[in-house]
């Protein structure tokens, strides 16, 4: 399939948007903001570090020693489970209500130098099986609709904290990105009588153009509708709905897939790389949700080196998002790396 290599624009099928590629934007000088990068050695254990075992948080409660993964309650929650049920306001124009949620801290390892991708597999793999059993734990909660497992790594993305850590936020209400992704694949299964990600993968793995890594359970992509410089989108190559529904062999696929994607990451400029990654799988109201399909998005905003980086600004807070680079080009040079 050719796509063109003057401006264009691609559709975001996931969420019925639409994002403008400019390939003839990389030759344009740069002349705006540089981020400073400082590659310091990264300590084993950080006496000042909030999450590494032993250590005092924030708020005086002490960290047990652990070895493995540490989750833990948020002490700076943004969701209480407490919050009561009222609408605030019934307005049309002004209209609000209250949330119920909980949010909770995973710490990766209690080395403070290990990314995901520098881990050994075990140790991967019981991160993935610690967000399969906290997404299944909570989820069945009553009051729970919408589990969001996601990691928010480097102070660019602003990470409160460099240890090597994710969170999970569950609340009652559908949040927006979800409720969008749950109208397009409802919409798409009721007019295909099939999955819109088992026919999207199927056709990337047939194209090769766009993909960064295989394995037997997960393949990772620059998607065709990729708005961010080097976004990714992980995808179970089965039809499963949630990370609970994994089996013990997927898991491990899934632990080495963000591995080897980490790592492609951190040597494409030869720094960490920041990012937001999260999960999206199926709502747990109760509901089969059959038209759901478990994936993964990774928002890296670096564009032309560790200096530059893409701003989501203008023409994207007013218009809709635009890319300099092609998805293709991303692609490329995430595999070469």
């Amino acid at each position: 399939m050719r796509t063109p290599g003057s401006p264009h624009r691609r559709y975001n099928p996931l969420t019925d948007e639409w994002v403008l590629v400019s390939p003839q934007r990389t030759q344009r000088p740069w002349r705006g903001e540089f981020e400073l990068v400082q590659l310091e050695p990264v300590p084993e254990y950080d006496p000042q570090c909030f999450l590494c075992p032993g250590n005092l948080r924030a708020n005086g409660l002490r960290n047990p020693r652990y070895e493995g993964v540490h989750v833990f309650e948020n002490d700076y929650p943004s969701f209480s489970a407490d919050s009561g049920e009222e609408a605030v306001a019934s307005d049309d124009l002004f209209l609000a209500g209250s949330e119920r949620g909980i949010c909770k801290v995973v710490s990766f390892s209690p080395r403070h130098d290990l990314s995901f991708g520098q881990m050994e597999s075990s140790q991967r793999e019981a991160v993935v099986d610690a967000w399969a059993q906290e997404y299944a734990r909570i989820g069945a909660l009553p009051f729970i609709t919408w589990v969001q497992i996601f990691e928010n790594r480097g102070a660019m993305m602003g990470a409160s904290d460099p240890h090597p850590h994710g969170q999970l936020w569950a609340q009652s209400s559908l949040p927006t990105q979800a409720r969008k992704e749950q109208e397009m694949q409802q919409r798409y299964r009721e007019r295909s009588s099939s999955c819109l990600l088992c026919t999207y993968v199927a056709r990337e793995l047939e194209l090769g153009e766009r993909l960064i890594y295989a394995n037997d359970a997960f393949v990772t992509l620059v998607p065709f509708w990729a708005a961010w410089p080097f976004e990714a989108l992980l995808i179970a190559r089965r039809h499963a709905r949630d990370l609970a529904e994994l089996t013990a062999v997927e898991r491990l696929a899934l632990a080495d897939a963000i591995g080897v994607l980490t790592q492609h990451y951190d040597a494409l400029f030869s720094t960490p790389l920041p990012y937001s990654m999260g999960f999206h799988a199926r709502p747990t109201d109760g509901e089969e949700h059959d038209e759901w399909h478990l994936h993964a998005h990774y928002y890296p905003p670096l564009l032309r080196s560790a200096q530059v980086r893409k701003f989501m600004v203008g023409y994207e807070m007013l218009a809709e998002p635009q890319r300099d680079l092609t998805p293709e080009e991303a692609a490329a040079r995430l595999r070469e790396t």
